[in-house]
Formats: structure tokens, C-alpha cells, sequence
């Protein structure tokens, strides 16, 4: 029960898009929304606290993330199994854009992390109103398997000095805390890193054997009991195991961005880089639990919906939600029906975090950092790494620059530059067309056209077909080709062109193929469109080359293409040409 049908205006539903699925929420439903719901609300338990740790927010903030983002962004999205809130990679960049203006975990840093929430929000919800929901079409797989890998290396390497108990620089760049690191190996805290272990590797263990355990949670549980024995066994001095701190056993408190101008000015290419980031992360995520279950995404009501979940959120002490890959694809295996099951997860968690907030006090920095070790490990796809590698050098190339520059860089630099190159990439591909001759092939049924370049060419005619469409950026290449045809073969003073591969043309398109028709007829021959497409017709049409090119000389089959054609060649040339290309030529 997938497909709702729509009965009402568009708008009403754009405005209220929960009404859509609302006859799917039966008894049936409800319960298995409900379980899947508790199940993720479980879940974000250690995985908001790992993720403000890593956006420097203090840890109640990522819980409070996953409670009323989460709610709106499932009422006003339009996956059915998207569940939103902190994630890794939004917390890292997070972190990166705010830590040059403020301490970490300051009032300072909430109050900009909040207003960055705010911004993104705004900036989500404007691209999902002026319907720009492809964008993130254009954002290259390449470039989130490369930010997500060099983003896990981050982690890890920030969490070098809660996993050993040493001292690392705060805001150091990887070359940093890798060189200030090396230099502490002999002050490591035994006691400290013994404890991350425990949590490390009882977390794989888990992963592993007991997969229907939350590895995370059990993991959380076995490290903080380490600490606790340790320091019972020899006191909190000699171990120097310290804690997360108890969490507000409260709501979340109401809270209000600062909007004032060098703030807005001083986080705006942040808050778009983020917003690239975040949206292509949910609208990904969406539609691949959309292909399994059947349902059809809407990429611009998704970009309303994150908007304002992260407009409402930094009301509520919320920093930037976007969809996370974890939960939502537990949501789907849970067995949720409807996003009433993400509604539910964000209600639980504000229930949970009533009665076990206190219990985190008994949390300590190094369980912390052994989950940041696991969930970084996570991160990294390997298998996608692997197949990007051997399967194409471009998108290798747009992996690297990301990878690397989320390293060495900003993260939003990275972000920007992935983004910028797999554009680059993608436009030198669409700027050279494939362009290849295309002749008669008396070896096939009605001499169906072929690329064999053994083939004989007719002296006064050549006939090419073009694979792409002609926009500013293809123009060139395609006049260099027209050019180059014409020094090589002048005899041919007609040009064919089958146009099947191209689906329109802009002005500069349009002009080329006027252009080449007047130089040609100029010269005694003609220019002939074989095949057209609508989309090219109505191009060609609007910006008036049509004239230009002769409607008559627009044939929508090879047949007529021919025969037309052949009227028009010089018929004293046909009668010393042994070639015979064409059924037409004469005896």
C-alpha cells in the first residue's frame, strides 16, 4: 500500500504531506511503528552522545537532536522510513566550521551552533520551495564516500587523546595530533586506554556474535562497568578515568538563534556547505530505503521537511539533523510502515532521556572514544572505495581531492571542492559528444546505417550521428568536428545529421546548426536533421534556426531521409560513381 492516490490540490498536500499516507496507519501498522520507534529510540542513545562529542556540543545536544527534528522532519518529509538527527559527518563539520570562533562546548559555541542549525534550516526550506530538489543529483557518490572516509580518520585521530589519556591540542589539524601524539607515546594512561579497549573490542565482539544485541549499547554498558571496577580498585586518582557527566534529566530546553549580521556573515558558506551535505545525505538515504520498498521519493518536499525540522530544532537546543543511514535502515529492518515510527522514535526519546539522563554520570571519555573508534571504523566503505577504484579514473580522482582535502583541509572546503570537481568532470564529458560517420551497411537487413569505417562513403554526402545534446558548453567541439569535415572532404557538400542522441539545444546550439546550414548552402550543399526529437524541434523552432535549416529538410526516418536527399545531390557526380552507397543510386 505504497501508492496513495492524490485526490486534492497540489499545495494543500505540499503544506500537510502527512495527510498522503494517512490510510496507512491501520492497528497492524501502528504496532510495528510503535516497536521500531522504541528500537531507534534506544539506539540514539549512545550514538547522540558520540555525536555531540564530535560536534563539541555538549552530549544532552545530541539527544536533544533526535527528539523534535526528528518529529517534524518525518511529519513534513516524504521518505516513510527516514529517521533524522545528529549524524557523524554533519557533527564533524560542524565542529570544523565553529571551532575557529569559539571554545567547544561553551556558551559562545552553542549559541553559533544553534544559529547555524537555524541557517541551514532556512536554506533547506528555501531550495525545497523553489523546487530545486535535484540538486543533489549533481552531487557525485564519489564525493560522500571520500568526505565519510577522511571524515572517520578525523574522529578517530580527535579522539587519540580520551582513548590513551594524553594531551592533544584542541582544534590541531591531523599532521598536529598525529606529530603531538607520537611525542606522547610514553605518557599513556594504562588505565584509560584499557578501558577504551574493553569498549572497543567488546563492541566488535558483539557486532559480530551477537548481532541482535545493539552492539553500541552493550559496548557503552561494558566499558563504563571497566572504569567503575578500576576506579573502585585503585580511586579516580591513580586511573584519571573521568566521566561524560550526568545529562538534564529534562525537556528540551527552548533556545533561540542569534541573528545578528557578522554572525550570518561569518557562518554562511558553512551553513551551505552543510546544507549540500546534509540534504544529499537524507535524500540519498531516503531513496535507497525507497527502492526497497517500493515507494517514490519526493526530493523537494524532502528538502521542506529537513528544513524545517532544523529550523524547528534550533528552537529546541537541537543542532543540525539531517537523515542518518543507521537508524533509518534499522527503522526499515525494525519493520516501520509509515513515518509515524520516526515520530515515535523522537517522542521515546525524550521519555528515555527523563529517566536515565542521571546514568550518564557513570559514562566515562574513554567508553566514549572507544564507540567514536567503532563508529568511525563504520563509516569507511571499503567495498564502495574498492569499486570506485577499479571502475573508473574520474570518479577516483573526484574520491581523492575529497578524501584528502576533508584531511588536510576544512571540511567544508572538501565538500566544496568534491562538489566542484565532479561538476568540472562531468561537463568536460557532456562538452565532447560522441560524433561518429554513419553509412549503409549493404551486409544488413534494408541496409540499416552503420560505423564501420571500411565502408565506402558517398562522394557528395556525409552523414553523422551526434550523442549528446548541444549547449553552450558542446558548441566547440562540435564546430571543430564540422570544421575538420570540411577540410578533409569538401566534395561533400551535404551534411546529414542523425539526431536521435540529442534531446535539445540551447541558443548556442541552435545557432551552430543554422550557421552550418548557411555555410553549406553557401557552398552549393545543405544541412538535413534525420530522426528528430521533440525536445530539439521545439529548440530549434523557438530560437528560429528551423528557418533557417529548411523544415523540408527534417526527416524523422532513414528512408525518407535518403530519398529526399538523393533528389538534391548532383546527378552528373552519380553517374560516374561506382560506389552505389544507396538504393537510389542508379544502374
Amino acid at each position: 500500500m505504497n501508492a496513495i492516490k492524490v485526490t486534492q490540490s497540489e499545495w494543500y498536500f505540499r503544506l500537510f504531506p502527512f495527510l498522503l499516507w494517512r490510510q496507512m496507519v491501520t492497528p497492524r501498522n501502528l504496532k510495528s511503528d510503535f516497536i521500531a520507534g522504541l528500537t531507534g529510540a534506544i539506539v540514539v542513545l549512545p550514538q547522540g552522545v558520540a555525536f555531540a562529542t564530535i560536534a563539541g556540543m555538549p552530549p544532552e545536544y545530541g539527544l536533544y537532536a533526535g527528539m523534535v527534528p526528528a518529529v517534524i522532519a518525518a511529519l513534513f518529509g516524504s521518505s516513510h522510513h527516514l529517521v533524522s538527527g545528529p549524524t557523524t559527518a554533519a557533527s564533524i563539520v560542524l565542529f570544523s566550521a565553529l571551532s575557529v570562533y569559539a571554545e567547544p562546548g561553551s556558551a559562545e559555541y552553542v549559541a553559533l551552533a544553534l544559529t547555524l542549525t537555524f541557517m541551514v534550516g532556512v536554506f533547506e526550506l528555501g531550495l525545497g520551495l523553489a523546487r530545486m530538489g535535484a540538486l543533489v543529483n549533481f552531487i557525485s557518490h564519489s564525493v560522500i564516500v571520500g568526505f565519510t572516509a577522511g571524515a572517520a580518520i578525523l574522529i578517530a585521530s580527535k579522539q587519540l587523546k580520551n582513548f590513551f589519556g594524553v594531551e592533544i591540542p584542541r582544534g590541531a589539524h591531523l599532521p598536529e595530533i598525529l606529530h603531538s601524539f607520537w611525542t606522547q607515546i610514553g605518557d599513556i594512561n594504562p588505565y584509560i586506554t584499557g578501558v577504551a579497549l574493553i569498549t572497543l573490542l567488546s563492541g566488535i565482539a558483539v557486532k559480530r556474535w551477537v548481532p541482535k544485541i545493539p552492539y553500541l549499547i552493550a559496548s557503552m554498558v561494558l566499558g563504563s562497568l571497566a572504569a567503575l571496577v578500576l576506579n573502585r580498585m585503585y580511586g579516580i586518582e591513580v586511573t584519571g578515568i573521568t566521566s561524560v557527566g550526568a545529562l538534564p534529566d529534562t525537556l528540551p530546553p527552548l533556545s533561540a538563534p542569534e541573528l545578528n549580521l557578522d554572525t550570518i556573515k561569518n557562518l554562511s558558506t558553512s551553513a551551505l556547505a552543510v546544507t549540500l551535505f546534509a540534504l544529499t545525505e537524507a535524500v540519498s538515504i531516503g531513496r535507497s530505503l525507497a527502492m526497497r520498498s517500493g515507494q517514490r521519493i519526493d526530493g523537494n518536499q524532502e528538502f521542506i521537511g529537513q528544513g524545517l525540522s532544523n529550523i524547528a530544532g534550533s528552537f529546541f537546543s537541537g543542532y543540525v539533523a539531517t537523515g542518518s543511514f543507521n537508524r533509518s535502515g534499522l527503522n526499515f529492518q525494525a519493520g516501520a510502515k509509515t513515518p509515524l515510527a520516526a515520530v515515535f522514535a523522537g517522542s521515546f526519546l525524550i521519555v528515555i532521556v527523563v529517566l536515565v539522563g542521571p546514568l550518564a554520570a557513570y559514562l566515562p571519555n574513554a567508553a566514549m572514544a572507544g564507540i567514536l573508534f567503532l563508529v568511525a571504523w563504520g563509516l569507511i566503505d571499503f567495498h564502495e572505495i574498492k569499486h570506485v577504484l577499479k571502475s573508473s579514473r574520474r570518479e577516483t580522482g573526484i574520491l581523492a581531492v575529497t578524501f584528502f582535502g576533508a584531511l588536510f583541509l576544512e571540511l567544508e572546503v572538501a565538500i566544496f571542492a568534491g562538489v566542484m570537481l565532479s561538476l568540472v568532470l562531468y561537463l568536460m564529458r557532456v562538452a565532447k559528444p560522441r560524433i561518429v560517420t554513419r553509412t549503409p551497411d549493404p551486409r544488413l537487413p534494408k541496409q540499416a546505417f552503420s560505423s564501420d569505417p571500411s565502408l565506402p562513403q558517398c562522394p557528395q554526402l556525409r552523414i553523422l550521428r551526434i550523442d549528446g545534446s548541444l549547449f553552450f558548453g558542446s558548441v566547440n567541439h562540435v564546430q571543430e568536428v564540422f570544421a575538420e569535415l570540411e577540410t578533409q572532404s569538401p566534395e561533400q557538400k551535404h551534411l546529414a545529421i542523425v539526431c536521435q542522441g540529442i534531446n535539445f539545444a540551447d541558443i548556442q546550439g541552435a545557432d551552430a546548426l543554422a550557421k552550418e546550414a548557411q555555410a553549406r548552402q553557401a557552398r552549393g550543399g545543405n544541412l538535413y536533421l534525420i530522426n528528430i526529437k521533440q525536445g530539439l524541434w521545439d529548440s530549434l523552432e523557438k530560437c528560429g534556426a528551423l528557418d533557417i535549416i529548411g523544415p523540408n529538410h527534417v526527416f524523422q526516418s532513414k528512408q525518407a531521409a535518403i530519398t529526399g536527399i538523393y533528389q538534391k545531390l548532383d546527378h552528373e557526380i552519380c553517374k560516374t560513381c561506382t560506389k552505389r552507397i544507396f538504393h537510389e543510386c542508379k544502374e
